[in-house]
């Protein structure tokens, strides 16, 4: 007991390890994960307070709120709902243990210590977010276009009106056409499903 109270007050319960994938299931994340929805674990953290469980739908974060205590706090922050953002690495210096690896999810800030025997494996995970970062800046940029796209056809059709016994019936045509569209657009570049990519860099 006293060694897991003096590893608290000195920091080091915060250090993470990199788990490997024959042992996901035997995580507490894992029960979190939603397997039947095609939903899969590709990297994992575990601290001896916290668990950090990154799938290809979304960042699991099991909140602990030391190493003494079993309560947790879950947090599930979806990919497409909160965007990742600010990613950065700071590697270790001489006399430290630990690597950093940092991002933001939507407003949501992180920065999970892991040891630096897994330095390699960081790496891959911070190559892995970055990726995701601009695929989402490009995604709102076409998302944008669209959006003005959609604008400037609906400004000249309203200049070119038949007429007013008409008018409601092609308002009604334009309106469901319109939405058909940008809802096509906003499926197309609203990414729920990063597989691939954590596909190419964590299992490279």
């Amino acid at each position: 007991m006293f060694k897991k109270v003096a590893a608290d007050a000195l920091g080091l319960s915060d250090l993470g390890s990199v788990i490997s994938p024959a042992d996901y299931d035997k995580t507490d994340a894992d029960d979190y994960v939603m397997h039947e929805d095609g939903e899969k674990i590709y990297f994992l953290i575990k601290s001896k307070s916290d668990e950090y469980c990154f799938t290809n739908k979304a960042l699991i974060h099991l909140d602990g709120t030391s190493a003494t205590s079993k309560k947790r706090t879950l947090y599930r922050y979806n990919y497409y709902a909160k965007s990742v953002s600010e990613v950065a690495l700071e590697t270790a210096g001489t006399i430290d243990l630990d690597v950093e690896i940092k991002f933001k999810l939507g407003s949501q800030a992180f920065s999970i210590d892991v040891h630096k025997k897994h330095i390699s494996e960081v790496k891959d995970l911070y190559k892995t977010l970055l990726k995701m970062e601009e695929i989402t800046q490009d995604n709102k940029i076409y998302l944008g276009f669209a959006s003005q796209s959609l604008e400037l056809a609906s400004s000249a059709l309203s200049q070119s009106r038949s007429n007013e016994g008409s008018l409601s019936k092609e308002f009604s045509e334009i309106n469901q056409n319109a939405f058909d569209w940008l809802s096509r657009q906003k499926e197309q570049y609203t990414k729920k499903d990063y597989g691939h990519v954590f596909e190419l860099f964590i299992n490279n």
